[in-house]
């Protein structure tokens, strides 16, 4: 008689957890993820420093917009990265052993994270190699 009533014990347990599972209140089930801001302001100047006067190109992401021509590629390469731009890996790129310098400067925010970046490149070339499309913009 023990041992049945040591099941009906496991038993009533059992179904007081599956009704405790059932019975707690259910979460708000949102659409999916709460919407996270992802923009830069994005620019490259000629020379070791960053022009005041440049304004920038402004790069939206989630969905790929703003002003960037390359808007889809530089979010995907961004998103990869978790927006760290330092963290692009490197593209394989043959490049002219030219200095003319090239300063590639970003602020924005990345899913709700502050970004900023300043580089300064040899060149274009080495820019393109080491950034992707991310700074790929319209002359200035």
């Amino acid at each position: 008689m023990t041992h049945t009533s040591v099941k009906a014990v496991r038993a009533a347990l059992a179904a007081a957890v599956v009704l405790l599972a059932c019975a707690a209140p259910a979460r708000a089930n949102s659409a999916g993820p709460a919407a996270q801001e992802s923009w830069l302001m994005l620019s490259v100047s000629h020379g070791e420093t960053t022009s005041a006067s440049a304004d920038g190109t402004m790069l939206r992401c989630d969905p790929p917009g703003g002003e960037h021509r390359r808007a889809a590629d530089a979010c995907a390469v961004l998103a990869a990265a978790d927006g760290r731009i330092a963290d692009v890996p490197s593209e394989d790129a043959v490049c002219p052993m030219v200095y003319a310098p090239v300063t590639a400067h970003a602020h924005g925010m990345w899913r709700d994270r502050p970004v900023t970046y300043t580089e300064t490149f040899p060149n274009t070339c080495t820019l393109t190699a080491q950034t992707g499309p991310i700074f790929d913009l319209p002359p200035q």
